[in-house]
């Protein structure tokens, strides 16, 4: 008699997940906002989460003074991205990154890490000597290309208006904020070195900005947009300032940040309407004019975080 044939029962194949801790760290140096990376600018500090480490943030920690030799101080968590596959089949890689704020310090010396201008990356996300002209040369009628190749007039039309949304073009206005979806939308149109590389015969060209690996530039946009959201609500940028510092030294650090110019007039007297900082009694000459009185944040402010923020009077020339 011809035994029963026995099936092994199907092994269900989970997608191995993998967790990358992940660091925004943003210093205003010089009016400039800068970004501390890795391998010749082209990363952000990172490493995996291991069992060694207490927490995720301890993690994040000792992998940023492990590569860079910078300690870091205040931090926020930023965003969580998870994306299958995208560094290998059947692989769920998971980024965890943090966004942290401190003073320009230098690192261990090294070719390898540094200080990084973040209008590198995104040279068109810098409005404060007017309308880049990458934005007219280059960008818009490379995105407007792509919009009419679309297949349907649906479509073509969906893009258009996405692109004009993002870009500040028609009746819309520049929204600094919207630097993530500006970079989302290159991507999808196949026009920065991201796309670019994933193009198998690598036909396409990609337009200026500085690339960096995997997703790293996504999360710097990710990271740029959440600060220039939070510095029109929360005082965070003191983080970013030394002890003592002049009111044309804060404006010009919030300009960096946003890009945009602000109304001094209108600025300095909503600083002083929030009541954010008070005079020392110290003047400085640097600024190469009259000396100028110089400040340092209220001890409330610095205890209390949560408070209004500068809610900057962006001009809108």
């Amino acid at each position: 008699m011809q035994a029963d044939t026995v099936q092994a029962p199907a092994i269900n194949r989970s997608p191995a997940i993998g967790a990358d801790l992940i660091a925004v760290v943003v210093a205003v140096n010089h009016g400039e906002p800068r970004v501390l990376t890795i391998e010749q600018a082209g990363s952000l500090p990172s490493g995996p989460f291991e069992l060694g480490h207490r927490s995720l943030q301890s993690g994040l920690r000792a992998w940023v003074e492990r590569q860079t030799g910078f300690s870091l101080g205040y931090i926020e968590q930023l965003y969580t991205f998870a994306d299958r596959d995208r560094i290998g089949p059947d692989r769920v890689q998971i980024s965890i990154s943090y966004l942290g704020l401190t003073l320009e310090a230098p690192a261990k010396s090294s070719p390898t890490h540094g200080w990084r201008g973040w209008y590198d990356y995104f040279p068109w996300e810098d409005h404060r000597a007017g309308l880049p002209s990458i934005l007219a040369d280059v960008l818009v009628p490379r995105l407007l290309v792509w919009a009419d190749s679309a297949e349907g007039s649906n479509t073509r039309e969906e893009r258009r208006r996405r692109v004009a949304l993002n870009f500040g073009l028609d009746d819309h206005d520049w929204n600094e904020e919207l630097v993530l979806q500006r970079y989302e939308l290159l991507h999808e149109a196949g026009l920065v070195a991201e796309a670019v590389r994933e193009q198998a015969d690598g036909s396409a060209q990609s337009i200026p900005g500085r690339a960096m690996i995997a997703d790293h530039r996504r999360i710097l946009a990710t990271g740029i947009a959440r600060l220039r959201t939070k510095i029109k609500y929360r005082p965070v940028v003191f983080e970013l300032m030394p002890r003592t510092f002049t009111l044309l030294q804060l404006q010009r650090a919030v300009e960096a940040l946003a890009g945009r110019l602000v109304h001094k007039q209108n600025f300095r007297r909503l600083i002083e309407q929030q009541d954010l900082v008070e005079e020392t009694g110290e003047t400085t000459s640097d600024t190469g004019g009259r000396p100028a009185k110089r400040f340092r944040f209220r001890q409330s402010v610095l205890e209390e975080r949560t408070v209004v923020g500068t809610r900057l009077p962006l001009s809108r020339a």
